[in-house]
Parts: C-alpha cells; sequence; structure tokens
C-alpha cells in the first residue's frame, strides 16, 4: 500500500476520533470552561490532522490558509486548557482572545504573504517556535500546579492527557523546524500520523478511566468555613489526624510559613503524603491545597481589615502577614472568596460599625 494512502487513512480515523471527542466533550461538560476549551482543542486538533505535512514547501493555498491558522492558533487554546484544568479559578480574559487572535493571524500572514514571497524555510520555523513556547508553557503550568491537586484520580490522568499532548506537539514542531523546505518526506508524514492517533486514542481512553466530574468540577471547590472540620463518617484514626492538622492550622498558623507544602504538613504530622492528600480532599471537602490554605489566610485577613484598631495598618502588610507573597494574589484570592476586593470588604466593615 502506497505511504500517501496509509498516511490519508491515519489522518482520517484521527479526525473521526476528535470529532466523536469533541462533541462529547461539550455535550458533557459544555458549561464547564475546562470542558469548552477541551473541545476546542480537540476541533483543533482535528484542523492540525488535516492541515500537517512534514517537509513541504510548496504554496499554500486560500483555501488552505485559514485551517493551517486554526491549527497554528489551538496551541494557544492548548495553554488555556491546561491552565482551566489545573486552576478551577481560571477565567478567560480579552487578552486570551487577542493571544489566540494573535498567532492565528500571524500563521495567516506567513501561509498568504511571507512564506511565497520571502523564505517557506523561515515561515514555517517561526510558527514552530511559537508552538514549542505555548507548550513550554503549558508544560510549566502543569508542573506548578499539579502537586496542589488534591483529587487522586485526576492528578494521574491529567499529567497523561497534558504530557501526551505536549510530547506530540513538541516532536511535531520539532520534525517541521529540522524539515522546512526538505520536500515530502512521506515516511516522516506517516509516522506523525501514527503517533497522532495514538496520542488521541491513548487520551479518549484515559479520559473514559476517570469520572468526568474529577476532570471538569462544575461545582465550587469551597467547601466548610475556615476554623472548621465538619467531618461525615469519619474513622477514629482520621478524626485524630483532623484535629492534629486543624491544631498547626487555628494555633500554630502554619499557612503564615513561607513555601508551606503538603509535604512538609505530611511530615509535621508524621504521615505519608498521599493520606494526607486524601484526608484533605476526602474528609475535609478540598479539591485543591492551595484553596485549603488560602481559605485560613483570607479568614485571617478579614478579621484584621474588620478590627478598627487596624485600620491604618496596609492592606499588603494584612496580606503578607496572612501568608501571602504578594498583593496580586492576594486580591485575588480574596475576591473569589468574599466577592468584593479587601479595600472594599474594608470599608463596608466600617460603615457597618
Amino acid at each position: 500500500m502506497p505511504l500517501a494512502t496509509i498516511d490519508i487513512a491515519l489522518r482520517a480515523a484521527t479526525v473521526a476520533l476528535l470529532l466523536v471527542l469533541a462533541i462529547s466533550l461539550y455535550r458533557g461538560f459544555g458549561t464547564v470552561l475546562a470542558g469548552r476549551l477541551a473541545a476546542a482543542f480537540a476541533l483543533g486538533s482535528a484542523a492540525h490532522t488535516v492541515t500537517s505535512s512534514i517537509g513541504t514547501a510548496s504554496p499554500v493555498s486560500v483555501a488552505h490558509a485559514p485551517l493551517i491558522a486554526l491549527s497554528t492558533g489551538n496551541v494557544v487554546i492548548f495553554w488555556l486548557f491546561t491552565r482551566a484544568l489545573f486552576d478551577e479559578a481560571f477565567r478567560l480574559r480579552w487578552r486570551h482572545g487577542v493571544m489566540w487572535a494573535a498567532v492565528a493571524s500571524f500563521s495567516l500572514v506567513n501561509c498568504l504573504w511571507l512564506a511565497p514571497l520571502y523564505s517557506a524555510r523561515f515561515a514555517i520555523i517561526a510558527v514552530n517556535l511559537i508552538a514549542l513556547g505555548f507548550i513550554a508553557l503549558a508544560l510549566v503550568q502543569t508542573l506548578a500546579s499539579w502537586p496542589t491537586d488534591l483529587v487522586e484520580g485526576r492528578r494521574r490522568v491529567r499529567v497523561f492527557i497534558v504530557s501526551a499532548a505536549a510530547l506530540y506537539g513538541g516532536l511535531n514542531a520539532i520534525l517541521h523546524i529540522l524539515m522546512a523546505g526538505g520536500g515530502g518526506a512521506d515516511i516522516a508524514n506517516v509516522l506523525n500520523s501514527a503517533a497522532l492517533v495514538a496520542v488521541v486514542g491513548s487520551i479518549a481512553i484515559a479520559m473514559m478511566r476517570v469520572d468526568g466530574a474529577d476532570l471538569f468540577p462544575a461545582v465550587p471547590e469551597i467547601k466548610i468555613n475556615a476554623g472548621e472540620a465538619t467531618v461525615i463518617e469519619t474513622s477514629a484514626a482520621d478524626q485524630k489526624l483532623i484535629d492534629a492538622l486543624m491544631r498547626l492550622i487555628n494555633d500554630e498558623r502554619v499557612y503564615r510559613h513561607d513555601n508551606v507544602t503538603i509535604g512538609t504538613l505530611a511530615t509535621r504530622l508524621a504521615i505519608p503524603e498521599y493520606r494526607l492528600r486524601r484526608l484533605i480532599n476526602q474528609r475535609l471537602g478540598y479539591r485543591n491545597f492551595n484553596v485549603f490554605l488560602n481559605e485560613h489566610r483570607i479568614a485571617e485577613a478579614k478579621a484584621a481589615l474588620a478590627d478598627p484598631s487596624q485600620a491604618e495598618v496596609p492592606v499588603i502588610t494584612i496580606a503578607m502577614d496572612a501568608g501571602f507573597q504578594s498583593l496580586g494574589p492576594f486580591n485575588r484570592a480574596f475576591k473569589a472568596i468574599t466577592g468584593v476586593t479587601p479595600t472594599e470588604y474594608r470599608r463596608l466593615k466600617a460603615s457597618a460599625a
């Protein structure tokens, strides 16, 4: 069988699988940002499957160029997807749309003008360097956020999904750069298509093995009020550990310490990290370790902001005393929990006094 025929068959199978995946994701989790971005990423990946051709330097048709632009812009969607997947408080902003439009527009200009008029090799390298940059951002997001995830099943599958997609995307971009303008490269295209269908199939299987609500939760993470340990059907051993944990939180205020991690708390409690992770998730109702810490930090900050004797204390001082390292994360966390900024909260408490 000719290599070109094998390549077309593999691409068709991948596109079909991606379209089914996109429809399933949107129908099942379209109300959740991470679910919508996952569906958009699947559609963009279908465009990539159709347009990706390693080593070719032939002119791009006007009809083909928008699909290539959509495929290139998909690296921005991939980065946004990883952010939403690992940070349930993440929200899309106008600047994210601008970034996607800029990357897609640059790709379109590359296809229609820069490559034909100047250097096709330079155009291919430039676009794929952009892709590598966003893939690197996605990997950094994954590595930074993964340790704070408290849901065991999704920790494993999230890392697999992001790593597999990033590995394929990175290798694909590198192949494009190395073989830019180098001819048809039929074998490379077949291997690339085979790798893509394998990655998409593996991701689809991995997603079927985990509860969709774990990957794309539609409910707020915050389950209990700071300082409370409302526990249902807790064993005596677990209750003892919860009491010890809450003493560290409420009496010693360990959340104030620099770089406090779930590992340091587990060491203090003399238990394995996985057990503490499971305890905070399943018994206290938190899905993310940073949310657990921030709720207690915000509780302390709220008390300080409402205290008339601290009316002249700067907000940044209160934030850092509570354990935040800078004002930006404090403001975002405070507003996410209370619905108002720290300054507005202080003013409301002062006027109510």
